[in-house]
């Protein structure tokens, strides 16, 4: 901000607002990052818990576009689009994360939008615009974050109102009919109060292809804002902020793996051919191209997104060492998005997921510095209610052939609604000199209830009528009540210097709950809720800084005992051509260990080097048959690399007045599967993906060049097995390699 532009205002709002992430200490010459982990600003040395750190600097440059992007920026973090954008994204934290696209479900890895829960997993997919700081909390997080935390928790924070009035705008364009806007302008109203209007725009095609030139080629236009306010009074300060998001455009199109060598035999082709074009699905269909972002399918069907929420967070100071904060929200997602699953232009498997997802959520704290100790203490409520549209059609243009009797219409509704209560405490105090212990217990009761119902239209043996008949196959309801405690003990332990090291035990939970995914009998709608997950980590870590060496690392070492493990499986019919089994179940126990080594040296004054390296040698289940007697002991959990290594070189300097900025990145994932059966035709090759920026600034002007996936790597976000059904899995391509630039101007 430009000082010029600086009002008086109270000291207390002054650092309130202020951009933290990345300040320098001049006494100790050593950079101070400041987080709230624990609801409060901390020094990050000062928390046991092993937390990326992601600057508003590092989103702009890298031209990250939303949350599915962060976790190349750290190690042992996997965020997916998943099944195509637009549906709930993957998110996995050492190993542990949740690989389904149902719109009813919630992932273990809770994400919070300046305090507030998001909920299900159809809220985590959030554009990151006008963004102050993006924290990645490793490791259960049952006491303060609680509900469904048991992988760890992000936390976005959006930019605040500040002191002064300044305004930038930046316009951008890039590969694949890129184009790109923000806006920010920020207002004092008078001494104590200020507002903040951001809105950012993205309009793009999607780096895959499609040689089906009768379609249009896919692309999504997004358009979000948010409305803030931060005033500060003489008994209370208020932060409050209302938003708004409007998406539309056509789906992502899948691509078809074909895994069949010859479809009148139905002989298999080898796991190195399918997907080529000597492999088809079992129509006899391939995209005829060896082009890996090449597609040839109906790309009909379209996404519509609209988003809506409110929020307010009070601040009472009761004294000068304790205060109540009362938070506070509302959101609406009003979600239509249509699907294409047999990856051709036949119309074989197309549907829709509808959803309608309303959110409200309050928490009311007392926080209290006494010195050498502080208490946290609070209650925490969420009303979730998730409605959900959905219909598969399957074997449409089988309709009025001999094989018509395979045609049928799903049409699958939901009503699921969950409400969660939580009290929950922490108590941090000095046990000695260096010696610091942290205690936090939480209770949490949940209920939830759902009403699904289902009917179908299908072809009758023998009829002529294309139309079908229509019937109901299932109307069931039922209820899940879970009540857990999660908590956690510390021991934090200062070595003098800036070296600490530290020791934590924790207990996470993640609740039960309905599977309002694709079923197809009453049977399956019967056998689709599943009760609460538990999680014990053990974690030894350190957090040193080396001022000789310019050199800040930390390091945690880590041992999870994971019980009543949630697995989503996608399960092949026994009845041939018949649609998988997708079932939600409690079979699963796990044990993960691995490390994590997080390093930034500052070489020079002019450069630096970061390099973060994550480990999971054992991610396994421990005893596992599926229910159809499949035995998966010892199999690999779905979505989780051995390696996931990622660095940057940060070059700066300063030429006359002109300020140049660059870097170069990567990030390594070794292989992984997509499923828990081992599938060698469901899993993701090792892959690198490169990414690099340059800057250039003089005065209130910036450009910015920017490349994501340099070399165009190959890879998917998912692949879904359908062999069994259609002779073919579903690829979910990943982005491929896109450049642009973006010109922005502060006044």
């Amino acid at each position: 901000m430009n000082s010029a532009l600086r009002r008086t205002l109270p000291l207390s709002m002054i650092l309130s607002l202020s951009l933290p992430a990345y300040a320098e200490n001049q006494d100790q010459e050593i950079e101070v990052i400041e987080v709230y982990a624990q609801k409060r600003k901390q020094l990050v040395d000062e928390v046991s818990i092993a937390i990326k750190t992601i600057s508003k600097n590092e989103i702009v440059n890298s031209a990250i576009k939303d949350s599915t992007e962060l976790g190349r920026l750290a190690a042992n973090v996997k965020i997916s689009q998943n099944a195509a954008e637009g549906t709930p994204p993957a998110i996995n934290v050492r190993g542990v994360g949740l690989v389904d696209y149902n719109t009813a479900n919630t992932s273990p890895v809770g994400v919070y939008i300046d305090g507030v829960a998001a909920g299900s997993a159809n809220n985590q997919l959030v554009n990151l615009f006008d963004i102050e700081q993006v924290e990645i909390l490793k490791g259960p997080q049952g006491t303060l974050f609680g509900r469904n935390t048991t992988g760890g928790a992000i936390l976005v924070r959006s930019a605040r109102p500040q002191v002064g009035d300044f305004s930038s705008i930046s316009i951008g364009a890039g590969t694949d009919d890129l184009t790109r806007a923000s806006l920010m302008s920020n207002i004092s109203l008078n001494d104590n109060s200020a507002v903040r209007f951001a809105v950012g725009h993205n309009n793009y095609e999607y780096t895959s292809y499609n040689l089906a030139n009768e379609y249009p080629e896919a692309g999504m236009e997004q358009t979000d804002s948010r409305l803030s306010f931060f005033g500060e009074y003489d008994t209370f300060s208020v932060y409050t902020k209302l938003e708004y998001g409007h998406w539309v455009g056509r789906v992502q199109p899948v691509g078809n793996i074909g895994v069949i060598s010859n479809p009148a035999t139905g002989e298999k082709c080898s796991a190195a051919a399918a997907g080529s074009v000597v492999c088809f699905d079992n129509f006899g269909f391939n995209d005829g191209s060896s082009d890996f972002w090449a597609l040839k399918v109906n790309n009909t069907q379209r996404h519509h997104t609209i988003n809506k929420g409110a929020m307010a967070e009070i601040e009472v100071p009761l004294n000068e060492q304790a205060e109540i904060v009362l938070l506070g929200s509302f959101n609406r997602l009003d979600r239509l998005h249509g699907f294409n699953c047999d990856g051709s232009i036949a119309n074989l498997c197309e549907g829709q997921l509808g959803l309608k997802n309303e959110r409200l959520t309050s928490e009311l704290r007392y926080q209290s510095d006494l010195g050498d100790s502080y208490v946290t203490a609070g209650l925490f409520y969420l009303d979730e209610r998730i409605y959900q549209d959905n219909f598969n059609d399957l074997g449409r243009d089988l309709r009025g052939t001999p094989f018509g009797v395979l045609a049928t219409h799903y049409f699958y509704d939901n009503d699921i609604k969950v409400r969660s209560l939580a009290v929950f405490s922490q108590y941090e105090t000095e046990l000695s000199e260096r010696l610091r212990l942290e205690i936090g217990l939480r209770y949490s009761d949940e209920d939830v209830t759902y009403d699904t119902f289902s009917y179908q239209n299908k072809m009758q043996q023998g009829s002529n009528d294309l139309n079908g008949v229509l019937f109901e196959a299932y109307d069931v309801q039922g209820a899940e009540n879970d009540d857990a405690i999660s908590g956690k003990i510390a021991l934090n332990y200062n070595l003098g210097d800036h070296r600490k090291i530290y020791y934590s035990l924790s207990k996470g939970t993640k609740s039960g709950g309905y599977n309002g995914g694709f079923l197809t009998s009453q049977e399956q709608a019967e056998q689709a809720s599943y009760g609460a997950e538990t999680l014990f980590a053990n974690e030894i870590g350190a957090k040193l800084y080396f001022a000789d060496l310019g050199v800040r690392t930390n390091i945690s070492v880590f041992h999870y005992a994971y019980k009543d493990q949630q697995v989503f499986m996608n399960q092949a019919s026994e009845t041939p051509l018949a649609p998988p089994y997708q079932l939600l179940e409690n079979v699963g126990e796990s044990t993960i260990y691995g490390m994590e080594l997080e390093t930034a040296w500052q070489v020079s004054e002019s450069s630096m080097i970061n390099l973060d390296v994550g480990y999971l040698p054992e991610a396994n289940f421990d005893d596992f048959i599926d229910p159809l007697g499949n035995e998966l002991t010892d199999n690999r959990l779905p979505f989780t690399s051995r390696w996931n290594i990622s660095g940057q070189f940060k070059y700066a300097f300063e030429w006359s007045e002109v300020k140049i900025t660059s870097r170069l990145g990567f990030d390594y994932q070794s292989d992984y599967y997509f499923d828990q059966n081992e599938n060698i035709f469901s899993m993701q090759d090792g892959y690198t993906l490169w990414f690099a920026n340059i800057g250039v600034e003089q005065d209130d002007w910036k450009v910015n060049i920017w490349g994501k996936n340099l070399f165009d790597t190959e890879y998917s976000h998912l692949k879904f097995d359908l062999s069994q059904f259609l002779g073919m899995l579903e690829d979910f391509k990943g982005e491929g390699r896109r450049v642009g630039i973006d010109l922005s101007y502060q006044f």
